[in-house]
């Protein structure tokens, strides 16, 4: 049964969008070709150029397009080259045993190269031994810039869509985030829910709407995209931000006033004062996320959509309810901590409102950006020696994947060339393209790819046994290459399925196929499944378990970074706000380290409570940069009291240092030194924390005393402004701490669980 359910997930899972407009110019790079040249009698010249064309659609990405022109450009020199390669190999099976490995390796090390240059070798090294090897690196050369060209057709009339669609994405996500602000608003009533989780848990994960964490994280990283998409595209600037950068600084506002705004949510609702402002506050964020979503539809389609008025109602209905508040906690009817927080909430969404109104003015303008050419390859801060270097030394993953790739593509190769397999590139492709970074991504691949490539050979051999001529074949081809490009993004197995016909096709154009070819190359995909098994099965770990001490520092570090700088900015310092680099360290870091843990469930044998320690300091390392954006956005004012807040955050930061110092500690080491940490680290916090109490209801105090002496509820005075900052800042701290005890905890025990030592002691 489990294995009837892995092969169901393996075959149904979706993993993208189908891509017609891509597939339709793959298939017709690949078949125009062979169109021609079965019409000119110069099929084999044809089949050459269409193998050119089908290996760059192989590596074609997805992006800005003159990114997309320079990866072209660099796929199609390597194919060139390779293809040159190649045809010096064929016939030299043993020669080719020991050539293409290492190519292997190299495509695997470098990203640009890819495993496009190993493949073109194999692909051009089976072919029959020709003396115009020059003139075929050349066809494919051809059929590389027939499919760059047809890629680049629309450069000019969709040149900013991958801009338009960032950027609305980006608006969107910023919008599902005040969303989930909207469901933390008062109690909400669960009953409808569970009721629909109870007839029917498929359509409730539907109904159910993300909480706070997965929407924030959603909307950080369409932003962090926005930001990548809008910095590809270089063009001549005046020294004045772009419309693009002008919308993105918007949207930045937003989310990091948003951030803030569910701290402040969560503060009051410890302090509850009238409940009624819970509704209208409901409503005006709502509103809000209704708006930005108008935004981004008015960027991803340029057209005359309504944008809304330039004030919202319920953003005034609230004003109106908060100022109500304030006037009965100013007259002592309510807690003044509770009225400060509400209207402080108050304040936030304002300045929500305000930012929406300016992305408003920009989107209604319109987002254009000017004509430059590419950026160039960001440079590595490494020489290509230093990171191979590195990497063979730290034995990192990918160089283990790289080593694992190479030997099991020597094993392979070496086994055709001693039995003498007529199909031997169907049994080292298969291997190549098998393996996976962790044992289930390989062997979920090998279940689509053996399904897929079984069906596939026998419709190849039924086509190919039904096609009268060499055009009926290619415009067979032309189908089954749309088919296989456009869907190759939804499940492998498409690929898989169609694919294997359209290589198959076009390996042999000129060869007529019988079903026992159609046998072969069955069996040997089988046997290259295999070899990919036994490879990923039984050779050197992938090694993500001994990177975990250094991403676990990595991730300390950097958000101790952060608090300290905090600190500065609540304390008066230069800094206007938290800059966007140490944000973006923070959150690399933490992706690392939540990308390791998907890994390590990936395994054959997943260490599950070593996996949740690491999903636990995820969470809380998502939110402790949350709590520090939130205390950087609520404390604005210069020369406001703002009491221990400031050594506070230098203290989570000194406690956030000394937990990373001792990661690098002897196992049997660690834990005094942890214990000793710990307990002082809790004495300096406790007595902060102490005093941040003190100074709030000293605050308290003097605000009342300073309205009985006759100052007005309106009027805006230090003290309103620091009991304000003060009363919302508490919440934060206290959380803050929280979480980083929490994250410290769960880092301690992730390596606790992979220390040989401690599985001894136990």
């Amino acid at each position: 049964m489990r294995l009837l359910q892995r092969l169901r997930d393996a075959y149904a899972e979706i993993e993208g969008h189908a891509t017609p407009v891509y597939g339709f110019a793959a298939s017709l790079a690949v078949a125009l070709p062979l169109i021609v040249g079965a019409l000119t009698d110069h099929d084999a010249q044809g089949a050459t150029i269409s193998l050119g064309a089908y290996l760059v659609a192989l590596r074609t990405p997805e992006s800005h397009y003159g990114v997309l022109a320079r990866n072209l450009a660099a796929t199609v020199a390597v194919i060139t080259v390779c293809a040159t390669i190649g045809g010096f190999l064929s016939g030299h099976t043993w020669l080719a045993v020991v050539v293409v490995p290492p190519i292997v390796a190299l495509g695997s090390a470098v990203r640009w190269i890819g495993p496009t240059a190993a493949l073109t070798v194999l692909m051009t090294a089976v072919r029959p031994h020709s003396e115009h090897i020059v003139y075929n690196g050349l066809l494919e050369l051809v059929g590389g810039l027939l499919m760059s060209a047809l890629l680049l057709a629309p450069w000019p009339a969709r040149r900013l869509r991958p801009l338009r669609t960032a950027l609305a994405d980006a608006a969107e996500g910023v919008a599902g985030a005040l969303d989930a602000v909207v469901e933390e608003i008062g109690e909400q009533d669960p009953a409808p829910l569970e009721r629909i989780e109870a007839e029917d848990p498929g359509l409730a994960a539907v109904a159910r709407p993300p909480g706070w964490q997965q929407s924030r994280r959603t909307a950080s990283r369409a932003l962090a995209r926005a930001r990548g998409t809008v910095g590809l595209y270089r063009a001549v600037r005046t020294g004045e931000p772009t419309r693009p950068d002008r919308l993105l600084k918007h949207l930045g506002r937003i989310m990091h006033e948003t951030i803030a705004l569910e701290s402040l949510i969560g503060a009051a609702e410890r302090h509850p004062p009238d409940r009624p402002w819970e509704l209208e506050a409901r409503v005006a964020v709502t509103a809000l996320a209704a708006r930005l979503r108008l935004i981004a539809a008015t960027v991803a389609n340029p057209a005359d959509l309504p944008l809304g008025d330039q004030e919202s109602p319920a953003v005034r209905r609230f004003a109106r309810q908060s100022e109500k508040i304030r006037r009965a906690g100013m007259a002592g009817d309510e807690d003044i901590v509770a009225v400060s927080l509400v209207d402080q909430i108050g304040r936030s969404i304002e300045r929500i409102a305000g930012s929406v109104d300016a992305a408003r003015r920009v989107a209604e303008g319109g987002v254009h950006i000017g004509v430059g050419p590419p950026r160039p390859f960001a440079p590595h801060p490494l020489s290509a020696w230093e990171q191979l270097s590195h990497a063979v030394r730290t034995r990192s993953p990918d160089f283990r994947q790289t080593s694992r790739q190479a030997v099991a593509v020597a094993v392979a190769m070496a086994i055709a060339a001693a039995l003498r397999l007529r199909h031997a590139p169907w049994l080292t492709i298969t291997t190549m393209q098998s393996l996976r970074g962790t044992y289930e991504e390989t062997v979920t691949h090998l279940m689509q790819r053996v399904g897929g490539t079984v069906a596939g050979s026998v419709v190849a051999a039924v086509l190919l046994a039904l096609t009268p001529d060499q055009l009926s074949a290619a415009l067979v081809l032309f189908a089954f290459a749309m088919a296989a490009f456009s869907l190759r993004g939804v499940n492998f197995t498409y690929w898989a399925l169609f694919g294997t016909p359209l290589a198959m096709m076009l390996l042999e154009f000129s060869t007529p196929s019988t079903w026992t070819s159609a046998g072969e190359r069955v069996v040997l995909t089988l046997a290259g499944c295999a070899l990919a098994f036994l490879a990923v099965r039984l050779l050197w770990p992938h090694g993500y378990t001994q990177r975990l001490p250094l991403l676990l520092d990595r991730l300390l570090c950097t958000h101790a970074e952060l608090a300290r700088t905090t600190s500065a900015l609540v304390d008066g310092g230069e800094i206007e706000q938290l800059p966007q680099s140490q944000l973006t360290a923070a959150e690399q870091a933490t992706e690392k380290v939540n990308e390791t843990r998907a890994r390590l469930s990936e395994e054959r044998v997943p260490r599950q409570e070593q996996i949740n320690e690491l999903d636990t300091a995820v969470r809380a390392a998502n939110r402790i940069r949350d709590h520090l954006i939130a205390m950087g956005r609520i404390v604005r004012e210069d020369h406001v009291d703002i009491g221990p807040v400031p050594e506070i955050l230098e203290r989570v930061a000194d406690r956030l240092d000394e937990a990373a110092d001792a990661l690098d500690d002897p196992p049997e080491e660690r834990a005094d030194r942890e214990d000793k940490d710990d307990a002082a680290a809790d004495e300096r916090l406790d007595g902060e924390f102490t005093d941040l109490d003190e100074h709030l209801s000293n605050l308290a105090r003097r605000r009342n005393s300073e309205v009985e002496a006759g100052a007005g509820p309106d009027e805006s005075t230090p003290l309103q402004h620091a009991l304000l900052q003060v009363s919302g800042t508490r919440y934060a701290a206290r959380a803050l701490r929280r979480d980083t005890d929490k994250l410290i905890k769960s880092a301690r025990a992730a390596l606790t669980v992979t220390s040989p030592s401690a599985s001894t002691r136990k």
